[in-house]
């Protein structure tokens, strides 16, 4: 009996399927220095997606003029506040870092005060690791100033393909739903997922590191912590690290208050910080977020992390997205392919 072949049609599916895998990882390869800009753009477009459509299809207003006044919004709410931040911080922290006697002063007051101190007492603080650790800072903040012609061509390529993804949506979300062989269940939970976590992510967590930069910078000032408004600032942006975030900022602020002798002052703002900064986490967890989707905080945690490492800042909305978007497909799979009955060839199933 001879062999089974397979079809020239089979073949050519395989080696044009081959053909477009390469091509694009192609340009995915020389393309990659832009791929903030297009996850921007894709994180505005479904921030306002369903607005735009209600303006352009519901009240008729023109799709062109309407993308620009997205954009323009974009620029003036989001890159701006944004950009004020940066140029706020970079010569702050550039200005801290260079004073490196007051710097040696306090750490040598840290050092003495967790001396004897149960669990403290075994963090290194040797004066090889405090040179290592500013070196690395030091090294670190040009490489952020250098960095800031990327994010100008970044944010233009942004608007750019922003403009066209607004303009011809309709058109956009019809050819890729054609791409997915899926059934309709399975297309609306992957669309579901991936607005839930943009969502979350991209708004979620600026309102999350708000409100506890404000609540750490008025409780700095209060209990006279120096540069409590560059502290506070710093403070708001830890919060992209769930759980242990903030706390990596205003637990070594109240360590350093301890060892510098204000110990009533020291007191009180740990209660603080422990308290309000970290307590007003947890409520905004339960209320804002809560309404926005409930992701679970492991995969909020090395979602950050992935995300990190793999695609800048943008990778705090997308690298909780790639995480999920295991669950999801998992379940693609068994709405596709779970629910039928796979019957051995030679066998057949009884009959009752």
């Amino acid at each position: 009996m001879p062999k089974p072949q397979i079809s020239n049609h089979t073949i050519n599916q395989i080696m044009l399927i081959t053909v477009i895998m390469l091509v694009c990882w192609f340009i995915f390869r020389y393309l990659s220095y832009y791929l903030p800009g297009f996850l921007g753009a894709i994180t505005l477009y479904i921030l306002f997606r369903d607005w735009y459509f209600r303006l352009t299809v519901g009240k008729k207003w023109n799709r062109v003029a309407t993308s620009v006044l997205f954009i323009f919004l974009s620029l003036v709410f989001i890159v701006l506040p944004v950009w004020a931040l940066i140029d706020y911080l970079i010569p702050r922290i550039s200005s801290f870092l260079g004073n490196t006697e007051d710097i040696v002063t306090k750490f040598n007051q840290v050092k003495e005060f967790i001396r004897n101190k149960p669990v403290l007492e075994y963090i290194d603080l040797s004066d090889e690791a405090l040179m290592e650790f500013l070196q690395s800072l030091t090294k670190y903040l040009p490489g952020v100033i250098n960095s800031v012609a990327e994010v100008l061509i970044n944010m233009l390529v942004t608007f750019f393909v922003l403009y066209f993804m607004l303009v011809h949506g309709r058109q956009m979300e019809a050819t890729i739903e054609s791409f997915f062989p899926f059934s309709d269940k399975s297309r609306n939970e992957l669309w579901t997922e991936i607005n839930l976590m943009v969502r979350t992510n991209a708004i979620g967590i600026p309102i999350l590191g708000i409100c506890q930069g404000v609540v750490a910078m008025i409780g700095y000032s209060i209990f006279g912590v120096q540069n409590a408004v560059l502290w506070g600032i710093v403070t708001g942006v830890a919060t992209v690290f769930p759980v242990l975030g903030t706390m990596a900022v205003y637990l070594p602020i109240c360590i350093v208050s301890f060892a510098t002798g204000d110990v009533m002052n020291a007191v009180w703002l740990t209660l603080y910080c422990f308290f309000l900064v970290g307590g007003i986490d947890n409520v905004l967890r339960f209320t804002i977020l809560k309404t926005l989707g409930d992701v679970h905080p492991l995969i909020t945690v090395f979602g950050v992390l992935f995300g990190l490492n793999v695609f800048g800042m943008l990778g705090l909305i997308f690298g909780p997205l790639i995480i999920s978007s295991v669950s999801v497909l998992f379940k693609v799979y068994r709405n596709e392919y779970g629910n039928r009955r796979i019957v051995l060839p030679g066998r057949e199933e009884n009959q009752m």
